[in-house]
C-alpha cells in the first residue's frame, strides 16, 4: 500500500502543477486583487524553479560528497537500482544514472570490494516482466565478471526494499560489514537513513557527483532543464522525512 501510495503522490511534487494551478486560480477568480496576487504569485513561482540559482543551492546543501576510503577493502559494494530503464520493446538500457553502475564495477575492478550486489527489482506501478537486477546480471556476464563475485536481488521495487531483502543475500553468501553503498549523491542521503536504520554498516560512495557549480550570472537566467531537477530534490527530501517517521 505505502509503495503504491508513494508512486500516487509522486505525481503531486511536479513544481509545473503548482504554477499551472496558482495560474488557473488567478484565470478563474472574480476579484481583481486575488486575481492579481495569484498570478503574481504564479510567475514568481515559474521563475525561481526555472533558474539554477536555486537549485544550486539546494544542490549544494543536499547532496553527498564524494568521499576517499582509503586503504579499505570490503566484502560487498552494495550498487541501488535505478540506473536503467526499457525501452518501448521492454528492452533494458542504461539511463542516467548508470555512473551508480559504473562506480561498482570500478570498486570490484580495483579491489576496493570482493562482491558485487546490485539491488532492484521493478519501480513501476504497474509491474511488467522487467527486473533490474536479473537484467543487469546480463550486463556483467557480458563483461566477464566472474559468478562468483557477483549476488542479485531483483525483487524490491524503493530504497527500504533495497535495504530489506539485501540482508538475506548478504547473509546467505556470508559476508560481513561494513558494506560500500553505492548510489547517485542525490539519493544517498535518504538510502544511507534508510540502510542506518535497518541495521546496516555501510560506508558512503557517492556515483553521478554533480555537486553544484559556482555563481556566474547565467544563473539568473531561466533554463527549462531546472524544473526536472526540482521533482528530482523535492522526492528526495520529502521522502527522507516519511522514511525516517517510518523507523
Amino acid at each position: 500500500m505505502y509503495f503504491i501510495l508513494s508512486k500516487v503522490l509522486f505525481f503531486l511534487l511536479y513544481p509545473v502543477l503548482w504554477i499551472l494551478a496558482l495560474l488557473l486560480v488567478a484565470l478563474l477568480a472574480k476579484d481583481p486583487k486575488r486575481r492579481r496576487r495569484f498570478l503574481i504569485a504564479g510567475m514568481v513561482a515559474l521563475y525561481v524553479f526555472n533558474i539554477p540559482l536555486v537549485l544550486n543551492f539546494v544542490t549544494r546543501a543536499w547532496n553527498v560528497d564524494p568521499v576517499v576510503h582509503k586503504g579499505k577493502v570490503y566484502s560487498c559494494a552494495i550498487v541501488l537500482g535505478g540506473f536503467s530503464s526499457t525501452d518501448k520493446n521492454g528492452q533494458g538500457y542504461f539511463n542516467g544514472a548508470a555512473d551508480r553502475f559504473i562506480q561498482g564495477i570500478k570498486a570490484l575492478k580495483t579491489g576496493k570490494a570482493t562482491h558485487i550486489l546490485i539491488t532492484g527489482g521493478s519501480g513501476q506501478l504497474i509491474q511488467g516482466t522487467f527486473r533490474e537486477g536479473t537484467w543487469v546480471k546480463t550486463q556483467l556476464d557480458s563483461l566477464k565478471i566472474p559468478d562468483s563475485c557477483v549476488l542479485i536481488e531483483s525483487n524490491s521495487r524503493n530504497t527500504i526494499e533495497n535495504a530489506k531483502f539485501s540482508k538475506p543475500v548478504l547473509e546467505k553468501a556470508g559476508l560481513k560489514p561494513p558494506y560500500l553503498l553505492i548510489t547517485s549523491d542525490f539519493h544517498m542521503r535518504r538510502a544511507n537513513m534508510i540502510f542506518k536504520n535497518q541495521g546496516y554498516d555501510v560506508d558512503l560512495y557517492p556515483a553521478n557527483y554533480t555537486g553544484g557549480s559556482d555563481f556566474s550570472f547565467d544563473d539568473l537566467m531561466p533554463d527549462g532543464s531546472e524544473m526536472g531537477g526540482w521533482t528530482i530534490y523535492l522526492k528526495e527530501m520529502i521522502g527522507y522525512v516519511v522514511d525516517g517517521l517510518k523507523k
